[in-house]
């Protein structure tokens, strides 16, 4: 038994310290009062010794071996820097029926509850104190109830207000000699400081007293002091040295020629010029002295072929020509003389989309003029005067245009210069009233354009 209460006390020594370094830091400032410590110990108890005491007897007052062993947990607290506040819980292994009985039986535990005082001649503090010990106590031994009064003494063991060791002797009286006569009680343990000690207050040196603070000066309150301010007198931002920037662009208003609009300090505090008012400022402007557009990066709708119609509205860009004909070269009037009597020279079949061979004539001489003027195209529209149903005049007409296309083509014109349309008998030239007139709406109208 005796073997397995040291383990358990080791056991038991080793947890707790493990438990106090994860808690607290070794080496700090000594308490002035012990601080709060929970701890274990290993004790013996003499049953004999004080019977042989009032006996006379000069058996030994040591004898270990009839000991009875227990195991203790124990609480301390300062109470002043030199009077501790101890609570033991004492668990003793003895055959209490011999006592009772006086017939030997079963070892049994005995719990005491024990609060004593514990005053030492030195301070905490120190490494070694030792330290007298009084107080009252109660137990339970195996159904019995008894009370006695510990006196003794003991010294402890500082490491540091972190870890305490102590080694204890007591003298118990029993104030219930009917359950438990008096008895040696001996006991070494130790007791961590788990929560961290007191503040230890370092006696304060008489210092000087702190000189005033300066007074700052700031006029304007703008938060940068007087000293430092260059314009004292007016609420200014920190990182202008205190002098005001009403249009936040990093420029002091007195060297901003436009202190209300953010701008650029190589314009003055300006923003960046429009000389020529397009909304284009200069540093995005190709052409920053006249009026353009963004899509030409400022400058104005290019005019390639310089014959004062921009390439927007040139329908020869590259080419100069004249307005009347959208930008390119303007047609001679010979030229569209010509075609206008050929277009007068084309006849049909009567009802029919058929060339009569009559019209061969003109309309080589059309042939010549688009193959003499490679960028010349040429319209064919043709129209019917209004008689019959208006559906098949249209139809008449688109195929009457064709045929003069067809014609073109097959004389060495490309197609792709060529259009042709029918429009009936919209838009007649004369009056379909008579036959006069009628003959003249039915016709062939060719339109030579070069765009």
């Amino acid at each position: 038994m005796k073997q397995k209460l040291a383990l358990l006390f080791i056991i038991c020594c080793l947890a707790l310290t493990v438990v106090a370094q994860k808690g607290k830091k070794l080496g700090v400032a000594p308490s002035q009062k012990k601080p709060e410590l929970f701890g274990i110990a290993f004790n013996l108890t003499d049953f004999n010794a004080p019977k042989n005491f009032s006996n006379g007897s000069n058996a030994s007052t040591l004898p270990i071996a009839d000991m009875s062993a227990g195991v203790s947990l124990t609480y301390w607290k300062g109470l002043t820097p030199f009077i501790d506040f101890s609570a033991k819980l004492n668990g003793i292994f003895h055959d209490y029926s011999a006592i009772y009985y006086n017939t030997p039986g079963k070892t049994e535990i005995g719990l005491e509850l024990e609060p004593t005082l514990n005053i030492r001649p030195i301070k905490d503090e120190n490494l070694w104190a030792p330290f007298l010990t009084a107080g009252v106590g109660m137990g339970l031994y195996t159904n019995h109830i008894g009370a006695y009064v510990p006196l003794g003494g003991g010294v402890q063991l500082n490491a540091s207000s972190v870890t305490y060791f102590f080694l204890q002797a007591q003298y118990k009286w029993t104030l219930t000699p009917n359950v438990l006569g008096n008895n040696l009680f001996y006991s070494f343990g130790f007791a961590q400081n788990i929560g961290g000690d007191e503040p230890y207050a370092a006696p304060k040196a008489d210092l000087p007293p702190a000189p005033a603070a300066p007074v700052v000066l700031d006029r304007d309150n703008d938060g940068v002091p007087d000293d430092i301010d260059a314009c004292p007198d007016e609420k200014g931002v920190a990182a202008l040295k205190g002098c005001p920037d009403a249009d936040g662009d990093g420029i002091t208003d007195r060297d901003d020629k436009c202190p209300e609009a953010k701008g650029l300090l190589k314009y003055g505090g300006c923003p960046i010029p429009d000389s020529d008012k397009d909304g284009i400022n200069n540093e995005e402007d190709k052409c920053p002295d006249g009026a353009g557009f963004a899509r030409y990066q400022g400058c104005p709708v290019p005019d390639r072929d310089n014959d004062g119609i921009n390439d927007e509205e040139d329908k020869c860009p590259s080419v100069a020509g004249v307005a009347s004909n959208f930008g390119c070269p303007e047609i001679a009037a010979a030229t569209i003389q010509k075609i206008n009597k050929a277009a007068g020279s084309i006849f049909y079949a009567t009802g029919s989309a058929k060339l009569l061979a009559t019209s061969s004539i003109a309309l080589n001489s059309v042939a010549a003029i688009l193959k003499e003027n490679p960028d010349y195209k040429v319209e064919i529209n043709g129209y019917t005067d209004n008689q019959g149903e208006a559906v098949k005049n249209k139809v008449l007409s688109e195929a009457r245009a064709n045929a003069v296309k067809d014609y073109l083509v097959k004389n060495g014109i490309e197609e792709g210069r060529i259009t042709a349309d029918g429009f009936g008998d919209e838009n007649p030239v004369a009056d379909n009233k008579t036959v006069v007139g009628r003959a003249k709406n039915r016709r062939v109208e060719l339109k030579v354009t070069n765009y």
